[in-house]
């Protein structure tokens, strides 16, 4: 990251420099056309007919998917009339989120969280921005979260075809905040399973990795819901020309899942923190089980070998070496005092 925070420094402000890895990332555009009465869905490769479809009636819909393509984002930007530090925020992926107003547009960044077959936590970036009847999304790479919102349009489902741009660009936030529900979801499933193995096996196996690594996973999670939570508050409680009254509702609503979520990651940053308490005192108390046990050995061979010692001595009048039974009496006196401390030791609940 530090190398990719590198590549802007210095450069001149509104200057659009890609700082993602995703650099082999084919170009594609799909657009979505659409009102009440009809839909019309394409991929195009010309930007000509970017021009074309935001002069359409109805709502008009253009998923960007590349960020590396630098060119095409920047005339992309002239057609939508952008401002160059947009652009740059468009292509710099470690941007936090955001949401910034403009005369004619609204320009969000957001943060599209998934879980890779590694089981690892993952964020793409991503920008929305939207005007009067166009939104515009600009994604590093295929692959999104918004199918469920394209088979909507396809199907004419709910009121996404009755509404104006606004409500498809809440519908396009609503569908990243709330795949966020997931990611907490499995981060609570696997805090309660490294739970779990430190009841069961605390002493056997090192869980310092991964607890700090679980504990990570959920920082990073926090730095992108908290943002997160501070823009769509703002959109919320904004009044801005391309938001409606009747979308402003919605808005609302979005503003109550994010501070779910926002609760959610604050728990289990907390329970993340305990779990690394929790292993540390069983470790201890394990520890001292053991040095209980090695006290209570130690306690009871002292006796002991303060008998053997005396009896070890070289003198020869020692009265007791000479007596018949000396050698029996000195193993009764031996188990006696072994018994006599076990006993004690029983009683005063040491063992």
């Amino acid at each position: 990251m530090t190398q990719q925070i590198h590549k802007t420094l210095g450069q001149i402000p509104g200057k659009a420099i890609y700082t993602g890895k995703k650099k082999d990332s084919e170009l594609s555009i799909e657009i979505f056309d659409y009102n009440k009465e009809s839909v019309e869905e394409n991929e195009i490769t010309d930007l000509k007919e970017v021009s074309q479809s935001l002069g359409k009636n109805g709502v008009t819909w253009i998923n960007v998917n590349g960020l590396n393509n630098i060119s095409v984002i920047e005339n992309m930007g002239k057609y939508c009339n952008l401002h160059p530090l947009v652009i740059e925020d468009i292509v710099h992926t470690e941007q936090r989120p955001k949401v910034e107003e403009f005369d004619d547009y609204i320009f969000v960044v957001l943060k599209m969280l998934y879980i890779n077959k590694d089981n690892l936590f993952k964020a793409e970036h991503l920008s929305l921005v939207v005007g009067n009847n166009w939104v515009v999304t600009f994604q590093e790479a295929d692959g999104d979260v918004f199918e469920p919102i394209r088979n909507r349009i396809r199907n004419n489902k709910g009121r996404i075809r009755s509404m104006e741009s606004d409500y498809l660009f809440y519908a396009l936030m609503d569908a990243v905040i709330d795949n966020y529900f997931i990611l907490v979801e499995a981060m609570g499933e696997n805090i309660e399973a490294l739970e779990d193995k430190l009841f069961q096996r605390a002493s056997e196996i090192d869980y310092t990795s991964d607890i700090q690594s679980l504990k990570r996973e959920i920082l990073r999670m926090r730095k992108v819901v908290f943002p997160t939570r501070e823009l769509v508050s703002k959109l919320e409680k904004g009044a801005h020309a391309v938001i409606t009254k009747k979308t402003q509702f919605y808005f609302r609503d979005l503003y109550d899942h994010i501070i779910q979520v926002t609760e959610n990651v604050d728990i289990y940053r907390e329970m993340t923190s305990e779990l690394m308490h929790m292993y540390m005192s069983t470790l201890s108390n394990k520890m001292n089980e053991v040095m209980k046990v090695l006290t209570i050995i130690s306690t009871i061979f002292i006796p002991l070998t303060f008998l053997a010692g005396i009896y070890g001595m070289n003198f020869p009048n020692i009265p007791e070496l000479k007596l018949k039974y000396g050698y029996l009496f000195f193993w009764i006196i031996i188990v006696i005092t072994f018994v006599t401390l076990i006993y004690y030791f029983k009683k005063k609940k040491w063992l």
